[in-house]
């Protein structure tokens, strides 16, 4: 009787090990390989801090940030708002294609000698958390001219 219950069993506890075996991640070179699928869009900066440097006074500048939908839905920009009236913002209203890129611009007048740091916050449908960029710079009087 026992002899046949475990006959009966095994190919019980056979199945259940393979399958509970096909739950586990691939192995590859002893790191675990998890891939997860992502549904919805996802937004990837190529940077999101810009050092202009030194900039001469009264020449605007202008640094750029590159947004990736990296998700597999169109991606897009709700809003996108600088700091102060200083900054002058140039982007896409056009939903974001799954793979494609688009640059963000921004443009600091430098009106007031000195260091600064701004910045420009982004909301996307990609999450419900704003990303905040930011520019940073030294303005720094224009050489005279010579004659």
């Amino acid at each position: 009787m026992k002899k046949m219950i475990l006959v009966l069993l095994m190919p019980a506890v056979f199945i259940f090990s393979q399958a509970n075996g096909q739950n586990q991640p691939a192995q590859n070179g002893g790191k675990a390989e998890i891939k997860a699928k992502v549904n919805g869009p996802v937004a990837r900066w190529d940077v999101t801090e810009n050092n202009m440097g030194d900039i001469p006074q009264g020449i605007p500048r202008s640094a750029q940030f590159n947004l990736t939908n990296d998700g597999n839905e169109p991606l897009i920009i709700a809003s996108a708002q600088a700091s102060c009236g200083c900054t002058n913002l140039n982007y896409s209203k056009e939903p974001l294609m799954p793979g494609k890129s688009v640059p963000i611009s921004a443009t600091y007048n430098a009106a007031a000698k000195g260091p600064f740091t701004k910045t420009i916050t982004v909301r996307t449908n990609a999450s419900d958390q704003p990303t905040i960029l930011w520019i940073k710079g030294n303005v720094v009087e224009k050489a005279e001219e010579k004659k």
